[in-house]
């Protein structure tokens, strides 16, 4: 009798195994799926023009894959612009970004830009933005924001608002800032002010009508 019952369990032991074993053996061969953390994207913008090496890194949307390759993908004429993007060109990369109230940057090779803060409506009169600009030349048009809110650049030098106009910002590797605008008859040439590590003081020039109100902190 023990040792039937012995075999009878060691019989059961084994079919148990041999149900399990495939599924076990299944989920280890099985390639490993992406998780996805989905947000929110809030669209402010779109590529216009996009040439060598340029990369928008979205910051709402996050894919983790064990094998994935770090290197974002290559931008294109068309793609979207989201709130808390960062937008780099490389040592060939050019990018132009039309965003929806208007405004239009330029930047080119090196250039870094991340797009803090968007806030626009149409009807509204507290539209404002935050543009974050680390390094590289970034020309731009502001748009309606800039006329009925609050239009902020942010550099490593200070923080200007923008109330209208054609600025040109370079920033050198060394943290030095230089800013120009257009003037506004003919827009044929370029008013400069001298590089600087620290907020520029305002020109007495009676042809500069762009006043970038440069501030710390605001």
């Amino acid at each position: 009798m023990r040792i039937h019952l012995l075999v009878q369990l060691l019989a059961g032991f084994v079919l148990a195994l041999a149900t399990l074993a495939p599924g076990q053996v299944q989920a280890q061969t099985e390639p490993a799926q992406p998780a996805v953390q989905n947000s929110p994207l809030k669209f402010i913008g779109r590529v216009v023009t996009a040439t060598g090496s340029v990369t928008i890194e979205h910051e709402s949307a996050v894919v983790v894959q064990a094998g994935l390759p770090d290197k974002l993908p290559q931008t294109q004429v068309g793609d979207p612009v989201y709130l808390g993007d960062v937008v780099q060109t490389g040592v060939d990369g050019r990018v132009g970004i039309n965003f929806t109230d208007g405004t239009s940057f330029n930047l080119s090779s090196n250039a870094k830009m991340t797009l803090t803060e968007f806030v626009y409506d149409p009807n509204g009169k507290s539209n404002s933005t935050l543009f974050k600009l680390a390094n590289g030349t970034f020309t731009f048009v502001a748009g309606n924001v800039a006329k009925t809110g609050d239009m902020k650049i942010d550099t490593p030098a200070a923080t200007m608002g923008i109330r209208g106009t054609t600025p040109r910002i370079e920033i050198s590797d060394d943290g030095t800032v230089r800013f120009a605008t257009l003037v506004e008859e003919g827009k044929s040439k370029l008013l400069r002010k001298p590089a600087t590590r620290m907020a520029p003081q305002p020109e007495q020039n009676t042809h500069h009508r762009f006043n970038p109100n440069v501030c710390r902190g605001c």
